[in-house]
C-alpha cells in the first residue's frame, strides 16, 4: 500500500502536528481522546514521552475502524538538567521555564506511538536547543504577546523566541515543534 494513502489517525488535537502532517503530505483524521498526562516518578526523564504517547494511543485505539487504521500518538517534553518542563500552568511558571532555560542548552523530547490493531511501535526524537539569554523584558513580552501556555518548556521554535533567541539546534525543527517527521515517515513505511 501507497505510504501516504494508509489510513492514519492522529490522536492529537496539537496545530502543529495537524500542521506537519499535513505539509508532509498525509491524509488524516484527527480523533482524539483527553489523557491524565502522568506518569511513574520513578521513570527515567528521556522515557517518559514514548510512554505518554503510547498511553494516549491506548486512549484512541476505540477509533480504529478496520485492520488498515494506524494511529499517530505523539508527546513532547523539554528536560534540562535532568528535570522536565511541561506545559506552564499560568504567566508566572511560563516566565519561570524561561528564566531556566535562558542561556541553557535543554532537549526536546518527543515520544511517537504508531499503533493498528495488530502491532504498536514507540520511538523518540531528540533535539538539542541553544537558548541565548533571554532578559526579564524579553520574557516578559513572549509570555504576553504568545501565550505559550499549551506548549512544553514554555515556548514554540516557530514563534518570536525561535527566530531571534536561539543560538543553533542539533536535531530536526520538526522534532522540536512536536512531532519527528523523519521518524514518523521511516516508522511508517516499516509499519
Amino acid at each position: 500500500m501507497n505510504i501516504f494513502n494508509k489510513k492514519l489517525i492522529l490522536a492529537s488535537q496539537s496545530p502543529r502536528r495537524k500542521q506537519l502532517l499535513a505539509e508532509a503530505g498525509f491524509q488524516f483524521q484527527v480523533k482524539a481522546s483527553d489523557v491524565e498526562e502522568s506518569y511513574p516518578e520513578t521513570m527515567l526523564v528521556h522515557d517518559v514521552p514514548e510512554f505518554l504517547a503510547q498511553k494516549k494511543a491506548n486512549a484512541s485505539a476505540h477509533f480504529m475502524e478496520d485492520d488498515e487504521t494506524i494511529i499517530i500518538a505523539s508527546d513532547c517534553v523539554v528536560i534540562l538538567d535532568e528535570k522536565i518542563y511541561g506545559k506552564p500552568t499560568d504567566f508566572e511558571d511560563a516566565c519561570q521555564i524561561l528564566r531556566a532555560l535562558s542561556g541553557q542548552m535543554h532537549e526536546v523530547v518527543t515520544g511517537v506511538c504508531l499503533m493498528s490493531r495488530h502491532k504498536t511501535v514507540t520511538f523518540k526524537g531528540i533535539s538539542k536547543v541553544y537558548f541565548d539569554t533571554l532578559s526579564d523584558a524579553e520574557i516578559e513580552y513572549y509570555v504576553t504577546k504568545y501565550q505559550p501556555y499549551d506548549k512544553a518548556g514554555a515556548y514554540a521554535i516557530q514563534e518570536w523566541i525561535g527566530l531571534c533567541k536561539i543560538l543553533k539546534i542539533e536535531g530536526t525543527y520538526s522534532n522540536i515543534m512536536g512531532l519527528p517527521m523523519d521518524l514518523v515517515y521511516s516508522g511508517l513505511h516499516a509499519f
